[in-house]
């Protein structure tokens, strides 16, 4: 059987693509992998986050579902740094300070998700050895740290 994909280009090539095409060549990437059980590539993972998402669908092996979690951290990371520098350019206008009290809150919780992504990652690299039943009943899950309160500046 032969399966060919063609996807023709709709839009202009925009925020540091890299021009290798949209969600139905990340779907053709992972079929011809899955067919012939090549490994999916980690360089080929995408930055944007609604790429990230397609992935999210198309991520079978354990290592790509970890890739794309640390991913996902690491844009919630640049997200904080845009966020914050915002909340300084908020103070620095002299904004009312309850909108760099609120950019400064947002700040500290992208960064917690960040780094909660980077706890819960590595558990993707892996298979569950538990049963589901047992999963589900609580005696396979590991709590995971509650974020702390948001600091104010």
């Amino acid at each position: 059987m032969t399966v060919n994909f063609g996807a023709r280009r709709q839009a202009p090539i925009e925020y540091r693509s890299r021009g290798r095409g949209g969600p139905v060549t990340v779907y053709a990437q992972a079929l011809h992998a899955a067919l012939y059980g090549l490994p999916t590539p980690d360089e080929s993972l995408p930055t944007a986050l609604d790429a990230l998402l397609q992935a999210t669908h198309t991520a079978t092996a354990p290592e790509q579902k970890t890739a794309v979690l640390r991913q996902v951290a690491e844009q919630l990371r640049n997200a904080a740094e845009i966020i914050q520098r915002y909340q300084y350019r908020a103070q620095w206008d002299r904004f009312p300070t309850d909108v760099a009290e609120q950019l400064a809150t947002a700040h500290d919780q992208a960064q917690q998700i960040a780094q909660a992504l980077d706890r819960v990652a590595p558990a993707f690299s892996h298979q569950p050895t538990t049963p589901r039943a047992q999963a589900a009943h609580g005696s396979a899950t590991t709590p995971v740290a509650s974020p702390l309160a948001p600091r104010h500046r």
